[in-house]
């Protein structure tokens, strides 16, 4: 009798671990599923961003754009140190995965235009001293709306916070007589009116000290 309960025993633990096997087959299968809905919502728009030109202006004379940016970290106005907001300007345009042939191109519909909801900047140094706070400054999101349609869509954002200008490694530069060079790197988040979320990415120079003010040139 006794060698049948060990066997009886030994079924009941097979039976046990068998249900426990296919509960973690089936929990491991679903977060799995979770994940590929997500990676499949992930670059599924039948759209994408393309950035035409990426522009920068320094915060003092906020409408002379330029290719690259000469970020004055204390501006004198007036008798008075001042530091402002430098600021950015994006062009932005659609484009279609199946653009359809040159005869007869596809056109885009108003499913298919994408809002831009936010955008991150990231400042490197080609140097490799990257840290920030150290050698560039903290990396930041902002707030950003505009909608890229059957036309190009032109819109400002801030590029350098004023803050960043008071913290390291930006604020020692007022009186060392340091440059820092970096690029920003900045990268638009938004989707198409099906939700599905779309991304670009663009670069621009960005040079960091105390330059010559308008009013001491």
């Amino acid at each position: 009798m006794r060698p049948g309960s060990h066997v009886r025993d030994g079924v009941r633990s097979k039976v046990v671990w068998g249900r426990r096997t296919r509960v973690i087959v089936a929990l491991a299968l679903a977060g799995l599923s979770a994940s590929c809905g997500d990676m499949q919502r992930e670059g599924q728009a039948s759209s994408f961003l393309i950035v035409s030109t990426l522009q920068a202006a320094r915060g003092d004379d906020p409408t002379k754009f330029a290719g690259n940016l000469l970020s004055d970290v204390v501006t004198i106005v007036k008798g008075v140190p001042t530091t402002f907001n430098d600021v950015g300007q994006v062009q932005l345009r659609l484009g279609m995965k199946d653009p359809g042939s040159t005869t007869s191109p596809t056109t885009p519909t108003s499913a298919n235009f994408i809002t831009v909801t936010q955008y991150h900047v990231e400042f490197v140094r080609s140097d490799g001293h990257n840290i920030q706070g150290v050698d560039v400054p903290y990396a930041f999101d902002g707030a950003f709306t505009a909608t890229v349609g059957s036309d190009d869509a032109t819109a400002a954002f801030t590029l350098v916070r004023n803050l960043a200008k008071a913290e390291a490694p930006l604020a020692a530069l007022g009186s060392n007589g340091v440059i820092i060079s970096t690029v920003a790197r900045i990268t638009f988040y938004g989707h198409d009116q099906t939700g599905r979320e779309v991304s670009a990415t663009a670069n621009i120079s960005v040079d960091f000290g105390n330059f010559a003010d308008k009013e001491a040139s």
